[in-house]
């Protein structure tokens, strides 16, 4: 009987550390999305709208969603509210999440967190909430301005929260208390990172599990730093080339991505695209190349096989790179926006609203469909889901629903 209890408390324990739903984009946030049986062509005028939302207020952030429901941040007359949906797109509850950040692009930033039971939320103005999942109930909060001795930038805090294990790791951006790490039960700190002093970027982190290392990356103003997620010891960083500026190379919004022993980080407001050796141990890296053509600002970028896809900020065109020499390859001059991938195809939402399904070959991009986003208010400046077979869009107040699954 102590032997049965003994493995119960395992498994729990192993549960509650390892099982999460909601990842902002997508489950390794690289944006790639694990979905089969995809279209490969879309009707003349797009994919079947299943669903439509109009009511979640002003914001920019991508629902989140799980098996059951979608969580998505929204403002409302300058409240920010965390909206819950079942997957039919009915409203089964809203609960408050402090005040949003109103001086430039009023609305939402942040995508929710979802781990298991809890939901983690952030606003513009540094308050991170821990919800229950199923009834919206505040469980705890805590102001990263306020609490955390941190600083605003001057487009509003916007990071997405990352849970780890039995960390919750967020960027107040304060002298002292630059990146820290938080209990996701209770928001008690378990430790502080000094960094270098930066204000906070836009970007949300990411972890790198070595074999004996966590590292948590992620931009602060002007570097890419390299934290060790167990104790907070600053390892590395990586500074942008202010050559061109003091005033610039600040506006950091992409995650990076790792795979096999390096690090990509893509800036429209710094070095560009950047790949990095990381060591063995995770101790110190080393620059391979980078190239300042390759200047995403917040659309996200992918990585598929040895190319990174993304947008150009001062090109307005889409850009494909060679991660082994760092030139890029081939351009589609359809625009700007955001970047993700399902299926062997990639799907890019413009600024200019139009959704466009592209397929990568080995050293070109082939536009194969597009449709108009018609509904919703203000900028397109979401990053897509896609999750079962269904396309969501956020547009402003809008939230939309399209069948993408090939049903033949």
């Amino acid at each position: 009987m102590k032997k049965h209890a003994i493995l119960l408390t395992l498994l729990i324990t192993f549960l509650l550390s390892n099982f999460s739903y909601g990842q902002w984009r997508g489950p390794k946030h690289d944006g790639i999305y694990p979905e089969k049986n995809l279209l490969k062509l879309w009707p003349e005028n797009g994919p079947e709208l299943l669903w439509v939302y109009e009511g979640i207020g002003d914001g920019y952030g991508s629902p989140e969603i799980t098996d059951e429901r979608i969580y998505i941040n929204g403002e409302i007359d300058s409240m920010g509210y965390l909206f819950a949906f079942d997957l039919q797109g009915k409203l089964l509850w809203k609960s408050e999440n402090g005040k949003v950040y109103t001086q430039s692009f009023p609305g939402s930033r942040s995508t929710p967190t979802v781990v298991n039971n809890l939901i983690y939320t952030a606003s513009g103005r540094g308050q991170i909430v821990c919800f229950e999942s199923e009834t919206g109930k505040e469980k705890w909060s805590v102001n990263m301005i306020k609490d955390l001795q941190g600083q605003n930038n001057r487009f509003g805090l916007s990071e997405t929260i990352l849970v780890d294990d039995d960390k919750l790791f967020c960027t107040p951006g304060g002298k002292d208390t630059n990146v820290v790490a938080i209990d996701p039960q209770t928001g008690i700190i378990k430790w502080v990172c000094k960094g270098l002093g930066q204000i906070p970027a836009y970007n949300s982190p990411i972890i790198i599990k070595l074999e004996k290392r966590k590292i948590l990356v992620t931009f602060t103003r002007r570097a890419l730093l390299g934290i060790d997620a167990v104790n907070g010891e600053l390892l590395w960083s990586h500074e942008q080339d202010t050559s061109r500026g003091e005033s610039l190379f600040d506006v950091h919004c992409n995650s990076p991505i790792y795979e096999n022993g390096y690090i990509y980080y893509v800036t429209g407001d710094g070095n560009g695209a950047v790949k990095l050796k990381l060591s063995e141990d995770g101790s110190t890296i080393t620059e391979i190349w980078r190239n300042l053509k390759f200047d995403d600002v917040m659309g996200g970028f992918v990585k598929v096989n040895n190319r990174l896809i993304a947008s150009s900020w001062t090109k307005r065109r889409w850009n494909m790179l060679d991660t082994n020499s760092g030139e890029i390859i081939d351009s589609l001059k359809i625009g700007k926006g955001s970047t993700i991938f399902a299926d062997d195809m990639l799907y890019l939402y413009t600024e200019k609203g139009k959704m466009v399904l592209v397929k990568a070959h080995t050293d070109s991009l082939q536009v194969i469909s597009t449709f108009k986003i018609k509904k919703g208010t203000k900028q397109h400046f979401s990053h897509p889901v896609i999750n079962k077979g269904i396309l969501y869009v956020r547009r402003g107040n809008a939230l939309m629903a399209y069948a993408i699954k090939n049903e033949e």
